[in-house]
């Protein structure tokens, strides 16, 4: 079990929370408007830019894995302004890269040291009361969301008017402010459970195989955010095309299109308090796939784009805070092990979703990017109506109705 020195989760201190998680998560997404010009910068082709979207997921996905674990046994406090201090230094490294491989380094390191939101979310579900956890999680996840539709917006702004460097000096000094505010206000909490550091990795397998709700959770989670990550990896090469002609700062007001979904995204975390979180997550998903059939069709019409983008968002998000709802609950002096799984999983997904929509792009252009997407989900999709069920109703069904 946990204790924490802090009675009750105030209102002050979830606004705190979500502050911090919005501000941080931003980091993995500054680049995503910016690919065009940094392309332009080093002279290197959309598919090899489009790493740098990969190697961050990547990087926040091995983050994760190896820091989050560590808020089961050590104060989370001191594990978020460690990794505040360190990721500064990786965002002025991406902002004076000379060459695009210590570019690929340093955008590494700034996703290995961007776990501070997975840290937040179960040190958050920690003090908050059960019934109320849901809304707590929706409303860090909506400024997360808002964090991250934010960033694009931003980065394409200030891409625009100053240059791509620009924008990871202001975001290095967002984090300096965010530390210091962290360091006078953030809570301690005390954890009994006692483990080695080796223990607590390999811990994450056995906690992998006794959960068949976090399996499905993690394994939904990559399919989702792998395709949220296929569009906004590729949408930037779209919008630059010939097609549209739009330069970093236009790109980047698509953000703010998607932050309508993060209004949705509270409002489905306290859902998630009234209503079986399984039939969420499968509204979600459905909504999501509808918003890849009408991105297909978007290739002439921006307007489609922006309703496309609404529902994406809102599918993708409400599924993540569904399924972390589920899965904080399983355990209580687990939870830092449990959002690590469910986060890895979900970022290792975007990590291949980006790394196949750019190659998709190169390759088959946008209508091949929306097949590969739609797929992902629909994988999510299937994994989530079991399957098995389906077809035992299906094909009797079906049987009966041939021998007819």
């Amino acid at each position: 079990m946990e204790r924490n020195r802090v009675p009750q989760l105030t209102k002050g201190l979830v606004l705190l929370f979500a502050l911090a998680a919005g501000v941080s998560v931003a980091n993995l997404y500054y680049n995503q408007p910016l690919l065009a010009e940094i392309a332009e910068t080093f002279k290197i082709s959309f598919k090899e830019v489009g790493l740098l979207s990969t190697y961050t997921q990547l990087g926040y996905a091995l983050g994760i894995f190896l820091f989050v674990p560590l808020g089961d046994i050590i104060i989370k406090r001191k594990i978020i302004l460690i990794l505040i201090s360190l990721v500064t230094i990786s965002l002025l490294g991406v902002a004076v890269a000379p060459n695009v491989h210590l570019l690929y380094i340093f955008c590494f390191t700034v996703g290995l040291t961007t776990g501070i939101p997975q840290l937040i979310v179960p040190l958050a579900a920690q003090l908050s009361e059960p019934e109320k956890r849901g809304k707590v999680i929706g409303t860090i996840a909506s400024t997360m969301l808002i964090g991250i539709l934010m960033a694009r917006t931003v980065s394409g702004s200030i891409g625009f008017w100053f240059g791509w460097r620009y924008m990871f000096v202001l975001a290095a000094l967002m984090m300096s402010v965010l530390g210091v505010i962290l360091y006078f206000k953030l809570p301690q909490t005390i954890s009994d459970e006692k483990l080695s550091y080796g223990q607590l990795l390999k811990s994450l397998l056995t906690i992998t195989i006794k959960y068949k709700k976090l399996r499905k959770a993690a394994f939904t989670g990559a399919m989702m955010f792998g395709a949220f990550s296929v569009f906004w990896t590729t949408i930037t090469f779209l919008l630059e095309s010939p097609l549209f002609g739009m330069n970093s700062n236009q790109i980047g007001m698509f953000g703010l299109v998607g932050a309508f979904g993060a209004i949705g995204t509270r409002f489905i975390g306290g859902l998630n308090d009234k209503v079986k979180s399984s039939h969420i997550i499968l509204a979600c998903i459905f909504l999501a796939l509808i918003s890849y059939s009408l991105l297909g069709l978007s290739i002439l019409n921006v307007g489609i784009i922006i309703v496309a983008i609404v529902a994406l968002d809102f599918g993708v998000q409400g599924t993540m805070v569904s399924n972390q709802t589920v899965i904080i609950s399983l355990n209580t002096t687990e939870r830092s092990r449990l959002n690590t799984i469910y986060i890895v999983a979900n970022f290792i997904g975007g990590a291949v979703g980006s790394a196949i929509g750019s190659v998709t792009w190169d390759m088959y252009g946008w209508n091949g990017v929306c097949v590969v997407g739609a797929t992902m989900i629909f994988v999510a999709l299937l994994v989530n109506i079991q399957i098995k069920n389906v077809i035992s109703t299906i094909v009797p069904q079906f049987v009966k109705v041939r021998n007819r």
